[in-house]
């Protein structure tokens, strides 16, 4: 018991201050308005600098690992398919709500939690993965979420504006430009001058804390009301089911380094993304739901994390198939 207190404390220990800090101090009273600076920082400058930092050093050919994004990738919607039939097919949801839910399901915290638990749990070497999880899951959703509420009729844009904007919101993302500019630096083996190295290096080590700190503040300012029904499929899907299939896939195709199969495993075990909030808020459906499942998967991830984490620790999972 004292081992795993020791490995998960630190995670989930800051977003419990977070929580406390937005529910029993002064500032609660600020709401979401005191948080927009820290999530600035994290958003545009922490993270997007220890992403930089690690990947810019890493080998060129480490990143162009396509087949283990392809496989990451199939299995989280595999997840999606799943969860989006169960709210159409049993549910009898429309299809822009079963696009909402699909990606409750599948659509984790890999921007806020990601980072931090994987690279605290596993190394600075988990940076590449993480990274790679990040950039193009979110490229996936980014283009998933759009196409569906435009076949739902939700979405007026025409089809090349819609195009464009969804270009401009993958491109101009914070992490993901962090991530192309290091593949840059690591493919011309190029390094920042000295004093914006420096900069960078003071940037990075804040980025882990401060985002779980803030995640703990969003759900600190979030209560729940109710607690829909769409939760019990959702949440064991994303909690569970989906980490399951992701390690699944990437130990039947093989060939992966145990470490990034852990990391791959890791970011899948995530509870809801926040992102999912604002894409029911954006179509204006389901947010209530979306909100109470962040919170709800949130807080059961303590135990489904806690437990994975030292599972991988303790070397009881598989992470190579012999």
């Amino acid at each position: 018991m004292a081992s795993l207190l020791a490995l998960v404390l630190p995670f989930f220990g800051l977003i419990l201050l977070g929580y406390l800090a937005a529910r029993f101090t002064p500032l609660r009273h600020a709401g979401a308005d005191g948080l927009a600076w820290l999530n600035a920082y994290v958003l545009y400058l922490a993270l997007p600098a220890l992403f930089f930092t690690l990947i810019s050093r890493t080998p060129i050919e480490e990143l162009a690992r396509f087949d283990f994004i392809a496989v990451d990738l199939a299995a989280t919607y595999a997840v999606f398919l799943l969860v989006f039939l169960l709210s159409r097919l049993v549910r009898g949801n429309g299809i822009a709500g079963s696009t909402v839910q699909g990606l409750a399901g599948c659509y984790g915290n890999i921007g806020y939690m990601g980072p931090g638990i994987a690279l605290l749990a596993l190394g600075e070497k988990a940076a590449v993965p993480v990274a790679l999880i990040f950039s193009f899951e979110n490229v996936a959703h980014f283009i998933a979420a759009p196409a569906m509420m435009a076949l739902a009729g939700g979405e007026t844009a025409r089809p090349l504006r819609l195009a464009g904007q969804v270009a401009r919101r993958i491109l101009l993302h914070p992490f993901i430009l962090a991530t192309l500019i290091g593949v840059g630096a690591a493919g011309l083996h190029l390094q920042p001058p000295a004093a914006l190295d420096r900069l960078i290096a003071m940037l990075s080590p804040t980025a882990a804390p401060c985002a779980l700190f803030a995640m703990g503040v969003t759900l600190g300012l979030r209560p729940l009301t109710r607690v829909p029904a769409e939760i019990f499929y959702i949440v064991p899907a994303k909690l569970l089911l989906h980490p399951i299939l992701v390690g699944l896939a990437l130990l039947l195709v093989g060939g992966f380094d145990p470490l990034w199969v852990e990391a791959a495993v890791l970011m899948a075990a995530l509870p809801t993304a926040a992102s999912v909030y604002v894409i029911a808020e954006q179509y204006q459906l389901w947010q209530q739901r979306a909100s109470a499942t962040i919170l709800i998967s949130t807080g059961l991830s303590v135990v489904t994390v806690s437990g994975l984490i030292y599972l991988l620790h303790a070397g009881i999972l598989p992470t190579a198939l012999r």
